[in-house]
This record gives C-alpha cells, sequence and structure tokens, in this order.
C-alpha cells in the first residue's frame, strides 16, 4: 500500500493529540506495519505533535505511505513556523530541553525512525523528516538512477487532489510526468489520473509526443495542464515540453534555468506547435517542478544549505513558505545520480 499524496494533519494544540494519533496509528495498521512498529509510530507522532505545540507554536504534519527497496514504511513530515533550533545537534541529546520538559523527544524519534532529519531557521521555523520502515531495511542497496522526491496535498478542506507527478524508468530513459487537473477535487484529480496512466502505458521517450498522445487519451475529462521531462540517458540530456502553468526550473549551481511551457489545455486545446527544450546534463544538476498551488515567485535561495539533507525537507520548505492554500499544491524534485 503506497499513497500518492501526503495528507496533511493540523497540530495547533494539544486537543488535536487524540485525533492524529488514532487517524495515523489506523493507517499504519491497515497498511500492514506489525503491532511492534504501529506502537513505535505513535510513539514518532506523539513526540512529533508534542514538540510542534510546546517549541513551535503549532504546526502541520504531512503523512503518506511509502515503499522502498520493496519494504512498506511512512513518511511522517513535521512543518512549524515557531523560532526554529539554534543548535541542532545539542537538542536531540537525551535530557536536552529548552522548556523544562525531560528532553527526550527528538532523541526518541531518532532511534525509532530509519530516515530521521531536521531542518531549523532561527525565527524561520523547523521542518522534521521521519521515515519509519516494517522491516530492516537491506544493508547494501543501490543507489537508483534517479534521486526523485514529491509532496502533494489537496486543497483545504479537500479530500481529492488534482495534482499528481509519476516517473518511468528504463535502462535508456528516465520519464518524468508533473500534471495539474483544470480546478480541484473529484474531477480535477479523474484528468490527471487519467493522464498519468496514459502516460505510464506510453513507451516513446520524445515528450512532445507524450504530450500529444496524452491530449488524445483525456479528451473526456475537463482536461490539465502538464509537463513531460526525459532524460536521455546515453546521450546525458534532458528534453522538456510542457503546456499551461506547471513551473519548471533546472538548477545548475545556484542560478535557475526556467522552462517556458507553451499555452493551451492538455485534452482541449494543444498549439499544432510543440517543441521541446533541451538541457545538457552536469554534475549536481536538480530539476524541480510545482504547480500553481504554490506563488509564482518561489525562491529555493531563501533555505541556506537545505540540499545538504533529503530532498522532501526542501519540498516541504517550498510548500511552508509558497503555498498559496487556495487550490492543490504540489512540488517535485529529481537529480541524476
Amino acid at each position: 500500500m503506497v499513497n500518492i499524496i501526503h495528507t496533511a494533519y493540523k497540530a495547533e494544540d494539544r486537543s488535536y493529540f487524540s485525533i492524529l494519533k488514532k487517524e495515523i496509528h489506523a493507517k499504519a495498521a491497515a497498511a500492514g506495519f506489525t503491532e511492534r512498529k504501529v506502537g513505535e509510530i505513535d510513539i514518532v507522532v506523539a513526540e512529533l505533535v508534542s514538540n510542534l505545540v510546546r517549541h513551535g507554536g503549532g504546526g502541520q504534519l504531512f503523512v503518506k505511505l511509502i515503499e522502498e527497496s520493496e519494504v512498506q514504511g511512512i513518511e511522517i513530515i513535521s512543518v512549524d513556523s515557531g523560532p526554529g533550533i539554534a543548535d541542532v545537534n545539542r537538542v536531540m541529546e537525551d535530557g536536552v530541553s529548552t522548556k523544562g520538559s525531560l528532553g527526550q523527544g527528538l532523541g526518541a524519534i531518532k532511534r525509532l525512525s530509519q530516515v530521521f532529519q531536521v531542518y531549523s531557521q532561527r525565527n524561520w521555523g523547523t521542518i522534521v523528516l521521519v521515515r519509519v520502515f516494517n522491516e530492516e531495511m537491506p544493508n547494501f542497496r543501490k543507489p537508483p538512477k534517479a534521486d526523485i522526491r514529491y509532496l502533494a496535498l489537496p486543497k483545504p478542506g479537500e479530500e481529492y487532489c488534482g495534482d499528481r507527478f509519476i516517473s518511468v524508468t528504463t535502462p535508456q530513459h528516465i520519464k518524468l510526468f508533473f500534471g495539474d487537473g483544470l480546478g480541484h477535487g473529484p474531477e480535477a484529480e479523474k484528468a490527471v489520473t487519467m493522464a498519468c496512466d496514459a502516460f505510464q502505458k506510453f513507451t516513446d521517450p520524445d515528450p512532445v509526443q507524450i504530450i500529444r498522445y496524452l491530449n488524445s487519451e483525456v479528451k473526456k475529462s475537463r482536461g490539465l495542464v502538464g509537463t513531460a521531462a526525459v532524460f536521455d540517458v546515453k546521450a546525458a540530456t534532458w528534453r522538456i515540453c510542457g503546456v499551461g502553468n506547471i513551473s519548471t526550473r533546472m538548477y545548475n549551481g545556484a542560478v535557475p534555468k526556467n522552462h517556458m511551457s507553451y499555452n493551451g489545455i492538455i485534452g482541449l486545446n494543444v498549439p499544432n506547435t510543440l517543441n521541446a527544450q533541451e538541457s545538457p546534463y552536469e554534475k549536481g544538476q536538480l530539476l524541480i517542478m510545482c504547480s500553481d498551488g504554490l506563488k509564482s515567485r518561489w525562491d529555493m535561495l531563501k533555505f541556506p544549505s537545505v540540499l545538504r539533507y533529503d530532498y522532501s525537507v526542501l519540498l516541504a520548505a517550498l510548500i511552508k513558505d509558497f503555498a498559496r492554500h487556495t487550490d492543490d499544491m504540489s512540488v517535485m524534485a529529481c537529480k541524476i545520480n
């Protein structure tokens, strides 16, 4: 069982404790986590929510079921806009507290998780990334061809999410598609799901042909905007083609190159002339895409040293600072290894 999107849980005060614990407990149990692992996840959630309320002035948890190396896991991202942590390493030591508690929160989370990272800035807030897996991960795991992370949240108050990302990796290509169904709610989700299903079936690696094929396959939907990006492994080149307002940036160092999409709607009115933009591969290059659920002037440079962390931390920071909260919100990052 894997979730496509994250579920956002508010944690503004202690009244949220029991609701959050109950819902995330049920999610883990339904996914087949062992009784011991579910109990450990309960502890992680309790400590994260306690920290949000006690230190962060309240915040949110983003939760999603994941799978890596064929092992079931759960990802929990804690986000707050509190005062931040001056010395992250020190507060992870047992017995260290800034609020007069026992000071075992972050240390306990670290012991119970397989992935644990804390990113914080003074007077900005803190992001805590936790992944707990149902089994021990293999000692040796061959790194994937591409490090890809995706964070999507439905519009506040909505159950359905019209934003979607999908990737297909072959020996020759890494193929990505990022789509945003028009509007929000179940019809937007239906449109983008149709597009992702079609993308998965279509074997042509030309991003122009991908967009044209999707256009033909989703005509019975309300339509969507979307961008296809394909990395040619042998040629070491990206080719990108998009229709509509998906923001796509290629970072080679600090200065991004913006990809310009065509006007139109996939499924309704795609231009007759489409061309793919090419970008040569450079070591350390990072591709980021986001929907218009984020403000158009989002800026990764607001987060010093964030690229030293798992890319999910960067995505959570972008959502934290640039989400509009009036539409579905999603962002993806990809780095070729």
